[in-house]
């Protein structure tokens, strides 16, 4: 059985999604996310943990919907990928 340990989050900047990514260390992804100097006002971590396949395909599938609602860009700190 895989173990759902994996958390998938967005960073808000007041209301604005700035980033979408997942984790196993939520409290430790927000310190480093903090010292790269991204800015941002709270992490939301979107329901309970899962196994990393499925955090990986809603991650890709998050990224997707937010590139079709905002003329094919990344929120501001994802890198674009293809």
């Amino acid at each position: 059985m895989k173990r759902r340990k994996y958390y998938r989050y967005v960073l808000l900047d007041n209301r604005r999604i700035v980033y979408i990514g997942i984790t196993d260390d939520p409290k430790r992804r927000e310190q480093e996310h903090r010292r790269e100097g991204k800015k941002f006002t709270k992490m939301k971590i979107i329901g309970p943990a899962v196994t990393r396949e499925t955090a990986e395909k809603w991650e890709e599938e998050r990224l997707r919907t937010y590139r079709r609602h905002h003329k094919g860009r990344n929120p501001k700190y994802n890198v674009k990928r293809k």
